[in-house]
């Protein structure tokens, strides 16, 4: 996707609107029973997929098959999962350096309050739903209603998922949990009506996204063109970049009629490593949905430290497999980021301002 200069009078107007923009519902749970750790975050997180000619999953792979060169420098990979696997450390990383940044909370053990080792960790995903129930939704809204309970059902446990509605406003139905009858709930409660505003929910859905380390991806079901937002979807096609969110989108032929929603659709989610589905008849969708699922538990994880690099500005990931009987396969994920600062703190990333530099 093509990226355009930012000014930091953008990165204002952008900020600003983050903090006034009017959100209901439930807000994301506190995290004040979680352990105090307090770590830098500068490891870089990718989502991989790998598929033959037929778009078939490669598996098997090991952190020996991958090359990630970022700005022209080759990178060491730090931790590496394969789909629901064990995270696993690639070699020369210490345990203790890696499992704080690796860990999708800062779980406690048994004994009290130390987190667990690395080998019990598992590389679920954190899975955002995000569903349009603006007035476009009127026709087949029980139809997605019904293909989204099915995606919810069929993830792995290792999965842990939030539910948002959007019309005009964000709605936080269901903050991040691993409780599937709580997400069934807020998914039956849903409503439809007034304009869509899907760039300006996206972007606040990322930024809740953001605060978790991990595999994070966000499932966007939109029925038709975004009538309302102040942000372009190239600000929220940079945002899943740098915060390290595959963005996919499942949408109706409602939007595929419209051309300029098509492009932006396809564009946002190949430069995050997604996928854009267009769905004729609700068996569509449940197809769609279906991908989604089998992607996920097929994505390999690649983490690792950045060498020095004065760019402190966009940065491009090129990752390739390495050999020549691998060659042939086709890998998919973003293709960069802006730096931005942050630390863990209380087992989550802090919540990431557009237009921050570290």
């Amino acid at each position: 996707m093509r990226r355009q200069r930012r000014t930091s009078g953008k990165y204002f107007l952008l900020t600003l609107f983050l903090g006034l923009y009017t959100t209901s519902g439930v807000h994301l749970a506190a995290q004040e029973d979680r352990p105090n750790i307090h770590v830098l975050v500068n490891m870089v997180q990718l989502n991989v997929a790998v598929t033959d000619s037929k778009g078939n999953y490669i598996t098997g792979l090991r952190p020996q098959d991958f090359q990630v060169i970022e700005d022209g420098i080759t990178e060491k990979l730090a931790v590496f999962a394969e789909g629901h696997e064990s995270i696993s450390l690639a070699s020369g990383v210490p345990q203790s350096e890696a499992v704080p940044l690796v860990q999708i909370e800062a779980e406690k053990s048994s004994s009290g309050d130390t987190p667990q080792t690395l080998g019990s960790l598992v590389a679920g995903a954190n899975v955002f739903v995000l569903f349009d129930t603006s007035n476009y939704m009127y026709r087949g809204f029980v139809f997605a209603q019904d293909a989204i309970a099915d995606f919810v059902r069929s993830l792995e446990t290792a999965d842990k998922i939030a539910f948002y509605s959007y019309s005009r406003n964000l709605y936080r139905a269901a903050p991040l949990t691993a409780d599937r009858s709580q997400i069934l709930r807020a998914v039956r409660t849903t409503v439809a009506g007034d304009d869509a505003a899907l760039y300006n929910t996206l972007l606040l859905t990322l930024k809740d996204a953001a605060r978790y380390t991990g595999k994070k991806v966000v499932v966007v079901f939109s029925n038709g063109p975004d009538s309302i937002s102040v942000v372009p979807p190239e600000d929220v096609a940079e945002l899943a970049q740098s915060v390290g969110v595959s963005v996919y989108m499942i949408s109706t032929q409602q939007a595929k009629l419209e051309p300029v929603s098509t492009a932006v659709f396809e564009r946002m989610t190949a430069a995050t490593g997604g996928k854009a589905y267009f769905a004729k008849t609700w068996r569509d969708e449940k197809k769609a949905f279906a991908s989604i699922r089998d992607e996920l538990g097929h994505l390999y994880s690649l983490n690792y430290y950045p060498q020095a690099n004065p760019n402190r500005g966009w940065r491009t990931i090129k990752v390739s497999l390495v050999g020549d009987r691998l060659k042939k396969y086709q890998v998919r994920t973003r293709n960069g980021y802006r730096p931005r600062s942050g630390q863990v703190q209380n087992g989550v990333a802090n919540a990431v301002e557009l237009g921050s530099v570290p």
